[in-house]
């Protein structure tokens, strides 16, 4: 086996998607074992920084930051270089770790392996490559019908009409906001498209 195709332990799919769940409303933070993999700081990706975020704002220089279109005035990308590389990203790895921006804290490549979803706009080959390799635990039927749902509600998105222009991070993302519809009385079931939409448009997607 290959260093590419080596499988890599996901985690428990039960306490995976409760840490998830809390980063992404912005009560925690991913904990992700990268080792020393940095396939996410190379795939040009633009880092929101928020106006909040002093630590992150007073350790990136200044002329590496630009307004966020569409948010208010103090919301701000960090960019790429030629290569699609976090300005901040050096030889040993995230040079500002301690101080990272939140987005860069909540970041979880794994959203894609649970998910179902390909990470697979220009630049992302890396990260396609660490997500085919993460294998979750299942440790009971809840979690595999959690699972289940999770990769519903992400087939859900991907033909919908009004959701299929979703970049893959925001119907990863949107997914495991909404897999609950999925779920009724112990078993998988669909729900209304405008049952799926209201809770997307209740959390800004």
């Amino acid at each position: 086996m290959t260093p590419e195709a080596a499988e890599r332990p996901a985690g428990d799919v039960g306490v995976w998607l409760g840490q998830i769940s809390r980063a992404i409303t912005g009560d925690g933070e991913s904990d992700v074992p990268c080792g020393e993999c940095t396939a996410c700081c190379s795939a040009a990706q633009f880092v929101h920084v928020g106006p909040d975020e002093r630590d992150a704002l007073a350790r990136i220089p200044v002329e590496l930051l630009f307004p966020a279109p569409g948010l208010p005035p103090g919301h701000q990308l960090l960019g790429y270089d030629q290569a699609g590389r976090c300005p901040m990203l050096g030889a040993l790895g995230c040079t500002i770790y301690d101080a990272r921006p939140r987005a860069c804290r909540v970041y979880d490549c794994r959203v894609f392996a649970i998910t179902g979803v390909v990470p697979d706009e220009p630049g992302r080959t890396a990260v396609a490559t660490r997500v085919a390799q993460w294998r979750f635990a299942v440790s009971s039927d809840d979690d595999q019908l959690r699972w289940d749902a999770v990769r519903a509600a992400a087939e859900f998105l991907a033909t919908y009409p009004s959701t299929t222009g979703m970049g893959s991070t925001a119907r990863a993302l949107a997914a495991l906001r909404v897999h609950p519809l999925f779920i009724e009385a112990d078993r998988l079931v669909t729900p209304s498209p405008e049952a799926v939409l209201t809770e997307l448009a209740a959390h800004g997607e």
